[in-house]
C-alpha cells in the first residue's frame, strides 16, 4: 500500500499517473496547499520542504518500517525501482530516461511554474516577467519537440520521463503556447491524453481533491511566500 499525500498540481498528478499505470494499491491523502496544509507538522515530518507530493510506502522491499519519499522526481524513481516498471534497467537507456526526468525537474517544471505564477497569480502584471517566462516556456517546448522527432515517447519507450512531463504541458494555453507550433509535442500530447491510466487520473482528480472555496488573499500570500 502506498499513501499518496498530494494535491492536483502537475507535480502531484505525475505520481498519480505512475500509480495508475502500475496498478499499485494506494490511498490518497489530500493536502490542500491553498489552505496551508503543507505547513502542518505531521506533513512536514516526512516532507520537510513543505511541498507536495510525498509518499509513504507501507510495504517496502526490505520488509522494514514504512519508507517515506518527498520530491516528485525521487518518488517516480523510487516507485519505478520498486515495481520494475517504466524505467529501463539497461545502463544507457536508464541514463537517457533519468536525464529527461531531470530536465523536467530542473527546467520544464520550474520555468513553466514561473510562467503560471506571473500570468495567473501575481498581484500585478509585470510585462518583463511574463515575457521572460513565456519565451523560456516556448524554448523548452522546442527542446521537447526536437527530442520527440521520430519517437513515440520522450526516450522512445514510455517511461517516468513522460509521466513527469505531461502534466506540465496540460495547461499549455494558459502558458500562452500553441501546440501547432510544436507538431511532435502535439502528437505526443494527444497520445498521452488517450492513455487509459491518464484518463482515469484526470477524470477522478476533482472527486479526490475537493477544491472548496477560492483562496483568500492571505492564503495566496502564504502559498507564494509573500511577506507583508
Amino acid at each position: 500500500m502506498i499513501e499518496l499525500h498530494s494535491w492536483p498540481t502537475p507535480n502531484g498528478l505525475k505520481v498519480s499517473i505512475f500509480l495508475e499505470e502500475a496498478g499499485l494499491e494506494h490511498k490518497v491523502f489530500p493536502v490542500n496547499i491553498g489552505k496551508g496544509q503543507q505547513f502542518e507538522p505531521d506533513f512536514l515530518s516526512f516532507s520537510p520542504n513543505n511541498r507536495i507530493p510525498a509518499i509513504r510506502d507501507l510495504d517496502p522491499a526490505d520488509g522494514g518500517e514504512p519508507v517515506t519519499v518527498f520530491e516528485s522526481g525521487a518518488i517516480l524513481v523510487y516507485l519505478a525501482d520498486k515495481t520494475g516498471k517504466f524505467l529501463p534497467k539497461e545502463t544507457r537507456a536508464r541514463n537517457e530516461a533519468m536525464q529527461w526526468l531531470m530536465w523536467q525537474m530542473g527546467g520544464f517544471g520550474p520555468m513553466l511554474g514561473q510562467n503560471h505564477h506571473f500570468n495567473r497569480y501575481a498581484p500585478e502584471q509585470i510585462d518583463y516577467a511574463i515575457n521572460r517566462y513565456v519565451n523560456e516556456t516556448a524554448r523548452l517546448y522546442g527542446v521537447l519537440d526536437r527530442q520527440l522527432e521520430g519517437r513515440d515517447y520522450v526516450t522512445g519507450e514510455y517511461s517516468i520521463a513522460d509521466m513527469a512531463t505531461y502534466p506540465w504541458a496540460v495547461p499549455y494555453e494558459a502558458q500562452k503556447q500553441d501546440l501547432n507550433d510544436f507538431p511532435n509535442v502535439k502528437r505526443w500530447f494527444e497520445t498521452m491524453a488517450a492513455r487509459p491510466a491518464v484518463i482515469r487520473v484526470y477524470e477522478s482528480k476533482d472527486a479526490l481533491y475537493p477544491q472548496g472555496e477560492e483562496m483568500t488573499e492571505e492564503e495566496k500570500a502564504k502559498l507564494f511566500g509573500i511577506k507583508k
